[in-house]
């Protein structure tokens, strides 16, 4: 039986490498079939906004990648709904699909996999 793993993405989508490399293990692992999750935690959150210009910090756009992510069997997206409130993102302002999930639900969620990378 497959382990299931869980990366946590925490930085914001151009404050470094650690956003790419999350989705870059993301992708990987989709592609070999291996149960995972992906969830968005602290500023990860920001990954998450639609029409991002990534051009204007002459960056690559990661939003092309996470929209990708169905294509490689990865559905399970989450993301801290305090996060998001702290951060004034409204769910309106996503343009990905996302599971909020609360404070608890993001424990259980993080002890309910057998590998926890946190990026």
């Amino acid at each position: 039986m497959a382990r299931s793993m869980l990366v946590i993405s925490r930085q914001s989508p151009w404050s470094g490498p650690s956003a790419r490399e999350a989705l870059d293990m993301v992708l990987a692992g989709g592609a070999f079939d291996l149960p995972l999750g992906l969830l968005f935690l602290d500023d990860g959150v920001f990954q998450l906004l639609a029409g991002q210009a990534p051009g204007q910090l002459e960056q690559k756009d990661l939003t092309v990648s996470l929209q990708a992510l169905s294509l490689f069997g990865v559905e399970q997206l989450y993301a801290s709904a305090s996060d998001l409130a702290r951060r004034g993102i409204a769910t309106n302002q996503l343009g990905l699909s996302v599971s909020l999930l609360t404070d608890a639900q993001l424990a259980a969620l993080i002890r309910s996999h057998d590998h926890v990378v946190t990026l």
